[in-house]
């Protein structure tokens, strides 16, 4: 290093800079934000518009879409309780055991505290931004997209058409599916997505070494529902009574009352096999929790469960 370098490296102004760089509060807090997924815009009124594509499975899987269960709520304690559920890979559950005691109790109070901790069911797919309105720097991308029943309804209702005059489509394929028109609405303070329909049957792409980089570019679904992606039995039990403030933990009860948990409460899923601490809260985030036990809810939800996951991590 020449003397004229050593000057430079120890000029004062470069020190004090650094030192005010190593002081001042941290920016780069971590991200809750997921950047493979794509979610949907809506503007002042809560309408939204966009065009996506889903696309088929990726390679070496089988399904085009996965299908996850979770559980978020807040205890007596303030505490938050937002994890995945181990049903989701068949498993037993300390919430869904739990919920299954306080709805087999017969006291309706209980009941209804396990409505408003059922479990929640989430969709995931990949799809090609086709059109992206709100924002166009998406369009001609591959994300991961989380969905509710309402979507997932749509397109079995695309595979299994109730009608005789319309003609069933894979919504899954690159060449004989459909453009998916999303189209959101704000109703009684809900996203519903009536109005969404498919466009004609049309490939994606006409090139097919394009569909193939599409194909290939997909994000794993399988990894999704990992053993990895769950915490334990024991970890979840732990959790739920620091949540609950209790010192006991919740006792083990029959598959059959576990897999009770959703009934006449929780969302109804069909059998499809493949064909191919507390806190001040925003008002709007405090509307969206005071729904999150609603049957209304869907996709709406997500911001809010965003935000709640936060807390619960702090």
């Amino acid at each position: 290093m020449s003397i004229s370098a050593l000057r430079n490296q120890n000029s004062l102004d470069k020190l004090l800079a650094q030192v005010q760089k190593d002081e001042s509060p941290a920016t780069d807090k971590k991200s809750y934000v997921d950047e493979r997924l794509w979610k949907p815009q809506v503007d002042k009124a809560g309408n939204g518009y966009a065009v996506i594509r889903f696309l088929p499975a990726p390679k070496g899987e089988e399904l085009p879409w996965v299908r996850v269960f979770n559980h978020a709520f807040q205890g007596p304690t303030g505490q938050w309780f937002i994890e995945n559920s181990l049903t989701t890979l068949n498993q037993k559950d300390p919430v869904s055991e739990y919920n299954s005691q306080l709805w087999n109790s017969g006291v309706e109070s209980d009941k209804e505290i396990a409505r408003k901790q059922k479990r929640k069911l989430k969709y995931y797919s990949n799809i090609y931004v086709v059109s992206d309105p709100s924002n166009p720097e998406n369009e001609g991308k591959i994300f991961l997209y989380s969905y509710g029943k309402k979507i997932f309804d749509k397109l079995m209702e695309a595979m299994q058409p109730a009608f005789e005059d319309e003609t069933a489509i894979n919504p899954f394929d690159l060449w004989e599916g459909a453009n998916f028109k999303l189209k959101i609405r704000k109703v009684d303070g809900y996203w519903n997505y009536d109005k969404s329909e498919f466009d004609r049957v049309a490939p994606l792409l006409e090139d097919d070494d394009a569909l193939e980089a599409i194909w290939k570019k997909q994000y794993s679904l399988t990894a999704l529902t990992a053993q990895d992606q769950f915490k334990t039995y024991e970890q979840l039990e732990n959790r739920l009574n620091m949540v609950l403030g209790k010192k006991s933990a919740a006792r083990p009860r029959l598959d059959a009352e576990v897999d009770d948990e959703d009934n006449d409460r929780g969302s109804y899923s069909p059998d499809f096999s493949s064909r191919s601490q507390k806190s001040e809260l925003p008002e709007e985030l405090s509307a969206q929790l005071s729904s999150l036990g609603s049957s209304k809810t869907d996709e709406d939800e997500d911001d809010a469960l965003s935000y709640f996951q936060r807390l619960a991590e702090e």
